[in-house]
């Protein structure tokens, strides 16, 4: 795909999580989907969060965007640094700020001018202090080399065009023997072109979303190891279904 392809992808992706952060549509990822929802042929791992969680987010900072808990597998601890890749309004950000308490800290990054403002005035209903929103790519983290011990995200990186860079990103900013812990859609059969090419698709986190086989290889030859992709649902009638990935920094570099 061209940079110009890439950026109007971009621009379509933005236009469609402004309006969810204003309020003018609520259009996104999964809406009207099944591929978000379990089905009963498949061992279901802990999609959504319990009622206890979402009552300690800050109203308004769950948007019903994800695709699943990318905290059931982040193992956070007290004391970490952690960053919350295309962090909308905040949910996960403000639970993540929670579980690693006063001596951690999260950092959200979002490239939606929307988002972020709506994000940062949710960190005043908050009462939060370990939290903070930056407007940013994930392709171009603004997130200095070695900084962050556990990357978590939930439903974005299918909305990248480029998710080696993604990837690539992830690695650098990391500490040795840091983590990732993703909730996204992946492929599970060939998407037709006139969906690929579908801007609307795109935005609905369908037309971009990777093969399994895919998402490990980038993973791998951005220098992760230990590299998990697990269905968490799966329809054989969807073209789409939700993933945990799994993967970490080595504590060396490979020789």
């Amino acid at each position: 795909m061209s940079i110009a392809d890439d950026e109007t992808l971009k621009a379509a992706v933005r236009k469609t999580y402004g309006q969810i952060a204003s309020g003018k549509t609520t259009s996104g990822c999964c809406s009207g989907v099944s591929c978000c929802s379990p089905v009963s042929d498949v061992k279901t791992i802990e999609l959504g969060y319990s009622e206890k969680e979402r009552a300690n987010a800050p109203e308004g900072a769950d948007l019903g965007l994800g695709c699943g808990n990318p905290q059931a597998i982040a193992g956070l601890r007290e004391g970490e640094r952690v960053l919350d890749l295309g962090s909308g309004a905040g949910f996960d950000a403000f639970l993540a700020a929670r579980q690693v308490g006063p001596r951690g800290f999260v950092i959200g990054v979002d490239m939606t001018p929307e988002m972020v403002a709506r994000a940062r005035a949710n960190v005043l209903k908050s009462g939060l202090e370990n939290v903070e929103f930056r407007l940013g790519e994930i392709e171009r983290l603004p997130v200095g080399d070695t900084t962050v011990d556990a990357i978590m995200s939930n439903c974005v990186i299918n909305l990248s065009a480029d998710k080696p860079a993604v990837f690539r990103e992830a690695f650098r900013v990391l500490v040795p023997g840091g983590r990732l812990a993703i909730a996204d859609i992946v492929a599970i059969a060939e998407i037709p072109q006139a969906i690929r090419v579908d801007l609307q698709a795109y935005a609905g986190c369908v037309a971009g979303a990777a093969p399994v086989s895919d998402v490990a290889r980038m993973l791998d030859d951005a220098g992760f190891e230990d590299v998990i992709v697990e269905l968490t649902a799966r329809n054989v009638e969807d073209l789409v279904a939700p993933a945990l990935i799994r993967a970490n920094k080595p504590l060396a570099n490979r020789n």
